[in-house]
């Protein structure tokens, strides 16, 4: 969005008279030896009009506040820490007059002392400035602060700025991803990195996006799972694998869902999903201690509590006791006729989706405290091992949390035969139409064939984790930049040749 010409003018004009004056228009560094947070920490218990003249600061960050008031000027800077007021005086701060030539958003570098207000007030009294960048742009009204949740997305940065509270969610995420990648290391687990450019992208059901490759003259796809890959890395000697990385699915966007998300997968050789879903409680419940303090978060308005040991349900019973069907659900065709008696909307769901259709329909909303849903039906389960003792069943379970699914994982199904069997009924399913069924990947299946050992395997939402913690309820909340559709239209860069020569001082 553009802003007003004369705006822009007077900014232009300010910055020419900054550097007329012999400031440069455009520095490269700056020294700091404080930021904000630290000042008011260390001085907080000083009294009313306290002062350290010893004690000299140099900090820098953005003016989201001034005030002007002849003789002396508060202003409060806002640097990646925290905010601290500024106070300058006609007779200690050089330069004083120049302060009328800064806008709110500009960014400077200060000197000075420290002393606390008679309000209580921590305070940096300057004596030296010098301006870093001129903000050609205006922030938000700080009173109003951005309510178009396009806009936030969109600028995130100005969403960094006006909003604190945005802020804390994404250091909460990076303290989330440092303390999962901490636990698993201390359990022995290598962190890999894995291909992101596939010719089959695979690993679960979903519809991969698409790129072409000059040099190479071949369509290749973007990645839609971790899993492959770190699988193949178990054929080759390692037994405990993890990656944190993106991936990226060609879907809908809505509060749960963004086409390009982060996620978790671990794989570990030997062991099974019994073994993953105990690893996966152990960190889970002593990451939310550790940030929290206790076991319980609130999360939009409900308590949600992951004290051990989290709940343990069957996915058949669950979906039997809560949708009343009184009969084996895994019978596909008597569950199409009761469906269709009762749900309409659901008449062109395949049959093989109506069992993950309906759960979701019937359960999933109920599953606010973690709860592991254990023994997947294996129509929906293409890539976990068939259940040792339930026919139809997998070794597969999927953790709940506040009505979403936030971790999925398998005792892994390594028997070459079962996994091409089950490939190629995926293709029979994309011939019927279903473009997200899984494709025939006969590297994957060479893989196999030399020997991958028994293991279990796990995947994490970090995106879905992170905004349970942080109390968000989207996930482009605790995306800093997520997908959204392009502009029509963009705004103009300011050119040199349009600044004006106009110095009028901005009031």
């Amino acid at each position: 969005m553009r802003q007003p010409p004369d705006q822009l003018k007077q900014r232009l004009a300010n910055l020419e008279a900054l550097v007329e004056a012999g400031f440069q228009a455009f520095p490269h560094r700056f020294d700091k030896t404080h930021d904000a947070a630290a000042i008011v920490r260390d001085h907080a218990a000083a009294g009313a009009e306290e002062e350290w003249p010893e004690e000299r600061v140099r900090l820098a960050g953005r003016i989201v506040s001034l005030r002007r008031m002849g003789k002396v000027a508060f202003a409060h800077l806002l640097d990646e820490s925290g905010r601290i007021q500024l106070y300058f005086s006609r007779d200690n701060t050089q330069e004083y007059k120049l302060l009328r030539k800064l806008d709110i958003g500009d960014i400077i570098g200060v000197e000075g002392t420290i002393f606390t207000t008679k309000t209580g007030e921590i305070t940096v009294s300057v004596d030296n400035w010098e301006p870093l960048v001129k903000a050609l742009r205006p922030l938000p009204d700080k009173w109003h602060g951005i309510k178009d949740k396009e806009v936030r997305y969109r600028q995130r940065y100005l969403d960094l700025i006006v909003n604190p509270n945005v802020r804390e969610v994404f250091i909460a995420r990076a303290r989330i991803i440092r303390y999962i990648r901490r636990f698993l290391e201390e359990r022995g687990f290598l962190e890999v990195e894995t291909p992101v450019i596939l010719p089959t992208a695979g690993g679960t059901e979903a519809r991969p996006f698409k790129t072409f490759h000059n040099a190479l003259a071949h369509e290749f796809e973007l990645r839609i799972s971790l899993e492959l890959p770190l699988k193949k890395l178990l054929v080759g000697g390692y037994e405990k694998v993890f990656e944190l990385g993106r991936v990226f699915r060609n879907e809908g966007i809505d509060a749960q869902h963004n086409p390009e998300f982060t996620m978790l997968e671990a794989y570990w050789a030997f062991a099974d999903y019994n073994d993953m879903a105990r690893l996966t409680e152990s960190m889970l419940s002593d990451l939310v201690l550790e940030l929290f303090g206790s076991h319980e978060v609130e999360y939009l308005g409900r308590k949600i509590n992951f004290s051990p040991p989290f709940k343990r349900i069957s996915f058949v019973e669950a979906l039997q006791e809560r949708s009343g069907i009184d009969f084996d659900p895994l019978d596909l065709d008597r569950l199409r006729i009761w469906a269709d008696a009762r749900h309409p909307e659901l008449i062109d769901v395949p049959g093989y989706k109506l069992l993950d259709k309906l759960f979701e329909m019937y359960v999933e909303e109920d599953l606010q405290d973690p709860t592991f849903v254990y023994d997947f039906p294996a129509i929906i389960s293409p890539l976990a091992k068939k259940h040792r003792e339930k026919k139809g069943l997998t070794e597969r379970w999927d953790l709940f949390v506040a009505g979403m699914e936030l971790a999925p994982a398998y005792s892994e199904l390594n028997d070459p035969f079962d996994q091409r069997e089950r490939f190629e009924e995926q293709v029979r399913r994309r011939e019927g139409g279903d473009e997200e069924a899984h494709r025939v990947d006969e590297d994957f299946l060479v893989a196999l064939e030399h020997g991958m050992p028994p293991a279990g395997g796990l995947g994490l939402g970090i995106d879905r984790l992170t905004m349970i913690l942080s109390n968000q309820p989207s996930i482009r909340d605790v995306i800093l930049f997520p997908l959204l559709r392009p502009r029509s239209t963009t705004a103009t860069t300011p050119q040199p040749e349009e600044r004006s020569s106009n110095q009028h001082e901005n009031q």
